[in-house]
């Protein structure tokens, strides 16, 4: 199944975007071999996915792609808690997905959650999944963070969405209520990864809001540490 995943490319063919495949191959030189401790190492500072999970609240039915699926630690999660909805993942790392494909199989999964190489701000969830309706929810877990084009990226995925569907974000947050120490420390190991947390991000949620694009729901997790937004287009 890796090598059906490294073959398939999700993105739309009529959308200027970064050299793409400068992206993968940094993405895959980044984790060829963190992939395989990623998930140990990462639960310790990628805080409040567990309780984004709780929240989906997802129907049976309803579609949901994790952008920036990684190993398939979330959508393992997603699917046992909710086993009638249909999960998908997108990565642009294909060495991720070759984590994922495997955890995906350990657990049973294979059949149920299709994985497709491809990019946020450009992937057709249509052709990507076969899909003959618009998704119903999207995932950023702790991704934006590592999408130079995040802004292009909650874009496209608005524009991917049902009218009514919903975009969940987790990431980190601009950690003001925290020691200024701690904070520059954070800030600087995750440079160390090519993870970027942006301030400015929650300021174009609001603006988002602001515009009438979507609702937009934020709140902060832990002290500010992280923050989670629901993002809801119209009906």
């Amino acid at each position: 199944m890796a090598d059906d995943i490294r073959g398939q490319d999700a993105s739309g063919p009529d959308i200027a975007s970064t050299d793409t495949s400068v992206v993968h191959r940094k993405m895959d030189d980044m984790y060829r071999l963190q992939r395989h401790i990623y998930d140990l190492s990462r639960r310790y500072y990628l805080l409040g996915r567990d309780l984004l999970i709780e929240e989906l609240d997802l129907q049976p039915d309803e579609t949901a792609c994790e952008i920036g699926c990684g190993t398939g630690r979330n959508l393992v999660l997603m699917a046992r808690r909710y086993p009638l909805a249909r999960l998908m993942g997108l990565d642009a790392s294909t060495e991720m997905l070759r984590s994922a494909t495997a955890k995906i199989a350990r657990a049973g999964l294979a059949d149920r959650i299709p994985l497709v190489h491809g990019f946020a701000e450009r992937f057709d969830p249509a052709s990507a999944f076969r899909l003959d309706q618009p998704l119903d929810r999207i995932v950023f877990s702790y991704s934006l963070s590592m999408i130079p084009p995040w802004r292009e990226s909650i874009d496209h995925a608005l524009r991917s969405l049902k009218p009514g569907g919903q975009v969940h974000i987790v990431d980190f947050g601009d950690q003001a209520d925290l020691p200024r120490w701690f904070r520059r420390m954070l800030f600087w190991w995750l440079d160390l990864f090519g993870v970027h947390a942006r301030p400015e991000l929650i300021g174009y949620l609001r603006e988002l809001k602001a515009s009438g694009r979507a609702e937009v729901d934020i709140r902060p997790v832990h002290r500010g540490y992280a923050f989670r937004a629901d993002l809801r287009t119209k009906s």
